[in-house]
């Protein structure tokens, strides 16, 4: 068949057939007069390519795949394609965790801009989110003793932020009972101000989740997430009065 009519069949565009031929993902064979022509295997060779592509892999992962599907049994593609995904899963926790991040102090963002006074001059520095690097460390609110922001200014708002959580009994109890699930089997190591949790890696996007919804009720955590190939490092900190609450939370069960 000719290009055209293999673009029709497959939903491929032409183009798109042109430039897998140049990568060396789609050959062809030529008529006597120029055009490309495709066998009936091309039909399937697309799609194998067009579920490689919808898991994450490069085009280079793509051939390197595509001569082991060749010439290999289905065997041999399950144990080449098994460690490919694998590392995928681990760069979409990876995503996963820092958009929760991200989630959270546009949250607190939002929070900090809803406080700010109606001030009928213009915005300037006062403002608290138009002060210098506010974008990389978080707002900084107007009246905020120097000391906590200059905690702010280095990422460290817990350290200034009330010990006090605005869930009820009942909800704190939930999410005692969410998190004990979460760091079940976890490795703990005491630090200076908290824990460090070792966990595997496939509870990384759940626990950036709910590390953000428990900031946003109890901004006196301070929550570190670290990816390390199959497991997650989960750093949690609190000022000393909040330790109760983080034992409560985060501490072996007794």
């Amino acid at each position: 068949m000719r290009i055209s009519q293999l673009a029709e069949r497959t939903g491929v565009p032409a183009t798109t057939l042109r430039f897998y031929e140049g990568a060396g993902l789609l050959p062809a064979d030529r008529s006597p007069s120029g055009y490309r022509l495709y066998g009936e295997d091309a039909v399937e060779r697309l799609a194998f390519i067009g579920t490689a592509k919808a898991l994450g892999l490069s085009l280079e992962e793509v051939a390197e795949l595509l001569a082991v599907w060749e010439s290999g049994a289905c065997a041999e593609v399950k144990a080449d394609l098994r460690p490919r995904i694998a590392a995928r899963i681990t760069e979409a926790q990876a995503r996963t965790a820092e958009l929760a991040a991200f989630t959270t102090a546009l949250h607190q963002a939002l929070e900090h801009l809803d406080a700010l006074p109606d001030r009928p001059g213009r915005c300037d520095p006062e403002c608290g989110f138009l002060a210098p690097d506010a974008s990389a460390s978080g707002p900084v609110g107007i009246g905020v003793p120097p000391g906590d922001r200059a905690a702010e200014q280095d990422g460290e708002r817990w350290r200034g932020a009330p010990v006090a959580c605005s869930l009820d009994s009942e909800d704190l109890g939930e999410r005692t009972v969410r998190w004990r699930r979460l760091t079940d089997g976890a490795e703990r190591q005491e630090t200076g101000e908290g824990l460090r949790l070792t966990l595997p890696a496939d509870r990384a996007g759940a626990v950036a989740a709910l590390a953000a919804a428990e900031q946003r009720c109890c901004p006196f955590f301070d929550f570190r997430l670290h990816l390390d190939g199959p497991v997650l490092h989960l750093r949690v900190q609190a000022p000393p009065e909040g330790a109760v609450l983080l034992a409560e939370l985060f501490g072996p069960d007794v």
